[in-house]
């Protein structure tokens, strides 16, 4: 994080993750009123885990808007209400053929979980044409020392395990043409010195999308990513302390944190095959002008 940085945002703390957003001030933008959504997913049947707020809300937003049936998971009783408004939003954004979304608790991190979500999706819909691996948590750390094992493990579970175990259960309902889209991060590629868990997680699953993408490229199945920089989520005011969360984003070349919305249509294009059939094993990074060597 920047020190003595450009205020962002009114200085503001969360206590324990995962964040709330209908808690911060201001909520992040999950929409954009200028989008004209096109029927590009249209008929398509979605996953998006950890779809409740942030990034998550607003892949949901835009998939329903571009006709998709979608389904997203959350982690119970935290996010409740962030989930009971991200349903709202995406039946009032839905198309006429698009069937009701869905929204299932889950704790990603263990394989029972996934598959019972999965499968679950699966039978209310018949198949799973994308699956966005999405849901993360992160935590600082002065030192690699303060990090032990049962955190490392908690991250690792939830960050790159979740996204194993979900992949390997949706291929059983996912047919040639599916897509897979996993959020990985800024920090996989230029690295964070208090971040150093989150930021290996970020790095492996950007090595998961390149080696997946070779092994279901014989199916027809198409798997890339999406590497945000500072974007405002609850993440953020649930991770950093008061000073850090009011600078957030001030150190990128556009001097400011992105908002959900704006990264949220990398997911449109690399979900639908009419905009991005020959793309595989590549990550896009909407990150306010930070360069990268991808």
């Amino acid at each position: 994080m920047a020190s003595g940085g450009k205020q962002q945002f009114p200085p503001q703390k969360q206590e324990r993750q995962p964040g709330k957003e209908h808690a911060m001030d201001p909520t992040p933008q999950f929409t954009n009123p200028d989008y004209k959504p096109s029927n590009k997913l249209q008929g398509k049947v979605a996953l998006v885990t950890g779809g409740d707020s942030g990034i998550g809300r607003a892949v949901c937003h835009l998939f329903a808007q571009e006709g998709a049936t979608v389904a997203f998971t959350y982690v119970k009783e935290q996010e409740d209400k962030d989930a009971r408004d991200t349903m709202q939003m995406i039946k009032q954004a839905k198309t006429s053929d698009a069937k009701d979304p869905m929204a299932l608790a889950a704790d990603l991190g263990y394989d029972e979980n996934c598959k019972k979500v999965v499968d679950e999706v699966a039978k209310a819909y018949g198949r799973i044409d994308i699956l966005v691996n999405n849901g993360a948590e992160q935590y600082k750390a002065s030192s690699v020392e303060d990090i032990d094992e049962p955190r490392l493990e908690r991250v690792f579970r939830t960050n790159i395990f979740s996204y194993f175990f979900m992949t390997r259960h949706v291929l059983k309902h996912m047919k040639e043409g599916g897509s897979i889209i996993c959020t990985t991060s800024v920090v996989a590629y230029k690295g964070n010195n208090k971040l150093l868990d989150y930021t290996a997680t970020k790095g492996a699953i950007v090595s998961f999308i390149r080696g997946l993408a070779l092994h279901l490229v014989g199916k027809g199945i198409r798997v890339n990513g999406v590497a945000p920089g500072p974007i405002w989520t609850p993440l953020i005011p649930s991770c950093f302390d008061e000073e850090e969360t009011a600078q957030f984003g001030s150190e990128v070349p556009m001097q400011r944190a992105g908002q959900p919305f704006e990264v949220a249509p990398s997911y449109v294009f690399l979900a639908s095959n009419a905009f991005s059939s020959y793309y595989t094993g590549q990550v896009f990074h909407p990150n306010g002008g930070v360069i990268v060597n991808a």
